[in-house]
C-alpha cells in the first residue's frame, strides 16, 4: 500500500471515530464545514454539527493503463487536473469551474463538453467510499452489496452521506485542442447539427445561443499540434471568440479551463469584462473564485436588489441547468426566449446513462441525448411578482416537457413535484438503510425549504 493510501486510511479511521462520538453527543444534523460552496442557493440554516473535511484533498492514484484515478472527495478538479495531466489523462467529465469539488460533483450533478459520450460525472463513477451520518465508511460499486447507494449517491447533495474516496474514468489527451465554431441561425437546424456533432468523432461538443438567429455549435478535438495558440485566461475572452474565429486553438489545460476565466459570461455583472477593471483586477483574480466571493458578498447584503428597486424595477435570480430530451430542445428555447430573456444560454448535449445503470435521483432515459441549457442571470422587471415567479415558470414547463434541473441553485417545486421528478419514493428506501437515525437533512428539505 502505498504512503499516500496509508494517509488516506488513517483519515478516514480518525474522522469515522469522530463521527460516531459525535452522534452520540448531539441533536443537530451533520452538516459539511466548507469555506466555498459551488451552491446557488440562499439558505436558512439552523445549528448543525459541522464536519471538517478539508483534508480529504488528495490525488491518491492515477492508474493510465487501466483508465482511472482514485481521489479523495474535497478535492477541487483545479488540483486533480493538474496532476493528471502531466500523466496523459484527463477526467473523463470535468465540470467547468475550477473549485468544484469531486464529491461535490458526484453528489449533485458535473457536466462538461464530453458529456455528450461520457455523460455526466456520476456516469464516470468506477466506486466509491462514503462516510454514512452514524460514522461508517461503506464501499459502493455497482455490483456490490451498496449498489443501492452507487445508483442514488448522484443527486443526494449531501443527505445520505460524503464521499471520501472515488475513483473516475480518465480520458487519453493530447497537447492541443482545436475548436470550430459552426454558426447556425435557426434554433431547428441548430439542434438538429448538434445531434449530428453528437453522433460524430469529436472530442467535445458544446454550444451557445446568443439570440433568437444567433447561435453557436463548439466542436473540438485533440491534436498533436497547433500553428497558433489563443489565450483566454487574462486579456481576451473565450465566449466572444465564438464569434470572431471559425477555428481556434488551445492547450488541453487552458480549454478545460476555457469558461473559468469569465465565468462563462457572468463577470459582465462586476465589469470585470472591461479592459480596465480587468489590467486592476490582475490575471489570479480573474476567475470563479473571485466571482463566487463577489456573489455571496451581494447576496448577504443585497446592493444590487437595492439599487434595482431604486430604480423602480423588481429582479429575481434565475441561475438554472436544465436538462431536456433533445426532441423538445426547440420548444424549451422558445419558452426561454419568451419567458424568461436571459442570454446567452450555455447549450450542451448529455448522453443519458448507460442501459442498467439508473441514477435513482437523476433519472433521465438510458442511452438518450439530452440538452443542458444553463442560463445565469438576474431577470428585472416592472412588476413585483410572486417570490420565485420566474424559476417557477422554468420548473413547470420543465416538467411538461419531461426534463429535469440540477438542484445547486433555488428550487419551488411543492412536495409532490419534488417527489415526481426526483423519486423519492426510493429516495425514502436509500434514507431509511443509510441515515435511520435522521442525523442529515432530507433532500427536499435541504434542496427547497433551504434549511
Amino acid at each position: 500500500m502505498t504512503p499516500d493510501r496509508l494517509a488516506h486510511d488513517r483519515r478516514r479511521a480518525e474522522l469515522a471515530a469522530a463521527v460516531r462520538a459525535g452522534a452520540a453527543g448531539s441533536a443537530a444534523p451533520l452538516g459539511l464545514g466548507k469555506r466555498n460552496s459551488n451552491l446557488f442557493r440562499d439558505r436558512h440554516e439552523g445549528a448543525k454539527q459541522r464536519l471538517d473535511l478539508s483534508g480529504f484533498c488528495h490525488v491518491l492514484d492515477i492508474d493510465t493503463a487501466g483508465g482511472w484515478v482514485d481521489v479523495e472527495g474535497l478535492t477541487t478538479y483545479e488540483a486533480l487536473v493538474a496532476q493528471t495531466l502531466p500523466q496523459g489523462v484527463m477526467p473523463a467529465v470535468v465540470p467547468q469551474l475550477k473549485t468544484i469539488t469531486v464529491g461535490g460533483a458526484a453528489a449533485g450533478v458535473g457536466i462538461e463538453a464530453t458529456s455528450f459520450r461520457c455523460g455526466l460525472v456520476h456516469d464516470t463513477l468506477l466506486e466509491l467510499d462514503v462516510l454514512l451520518p452514524g460514522g461508517e465508511v461503506v464501499h459502493c460499486t455497482p455490483d456490490n452489496a451498496h449498489r443501492d447507494l452507487f445508483f442514488g449517491f448522484a443527486n443526494s447533495y449531501g443527505t445520505l452521506g460524503y464521499a471520501l474516496r472515488l475513483r473516475l474514468r480518465t480520458l487519453p489527451v493530447k497537447p492541443y485542442v482545436r475548436v470550430e465554431h459552426v454558426r447556425h441561425e435557426l434554433p431547428g437546424r441548430f439542434f438538429g447539427d448538434l445531434v449530428t456533432h453528437s453522433q460524430g468523432s469529436a472530442d467535445f461538443v458544446d454550444g451557445v445561443v446568443f439570440g433568437p438567429q444567433q447561435q453557436v455549435i463548439n466542436r473540438a478535438s485533440f491534436v498533436d499540434a497547433a500553428p497558433w495558440l489563443s489565450d483566454y485566461s487574462f486579456k481576451h475572452i473565450y465566449y466572444r471568440s465564438l464569434l470572431d474565429k471559425p477555428v481556434d486553438y488551445l492547450t488541453v489545460q487552458d480549454y478545460i479551463w476555457r469558461w473559468d476565466t469569465d465565468w462563462f459570461w457572468c463577470s459582465k455583472n462586476l465589469y470585470a469584462q472591461h479592459p480596465l477593471v480587468r489590467r486592476l483586477l490582475g490575471k489570479n483574480r480573474l476567475n470563479s473564485r473571485t466571482y463566487t466571493r463577489v456573489m455571496r458578498w451581494n447576496a448577504r447584503w443585497g446592493l444590487t436588489r437595492r439599487l434595482a428597486r431604486w430604480r423602480g424595477r423588481f429582479t429575481e435570480s434565475v441561475i438554472q441547468d436544465i436538462d431536456i430530451p433533445i426532441a423538445s430542445a426547440s420548444e424549451f428555447l422558445a419558452f426561454l426566449l419568451r419567458e424568461i430573456g436571459i442570454l446567452p444560454i450555455w447549450i450542451c448535449p448529455v448522453r443519458g446513462p448507460a442501459p442498467g445503470a439508473q441514477f435513482a435521483l437523476y433519472p433521465l432515459v438510458p442511452d438518450s441525448l439530452y440538452v443542458n441549457f444553463g442560463f445565469w442571470d438576474v431577470v428585472e422587471s416592472a412588476v413585483a411578482y410572486e417570490t420565485g415567479h420566474f424559476n417557477r415558470l422554468v420548473e413547470r414547463e420543465v416538467m411538461r416537457l419531461g426534463g429535469i434541473k440540477s438542484l445547486y441553485s433555488d428550487s419551488f417545486f411543492t412536495p409532490d413535484e419534488f417527489a415526481q421528478t426526483y423519486a423519492m419514493e426510493r429516495y425514502q428506501v436509500l434514507k431509511a438503510r443509510y441515515d435511520p437515525a435522521g442525523r442529515m437533512l432530507g433532500l427536499y428539505e435541504k434542496c427547497v425549504l433551504r434549511a
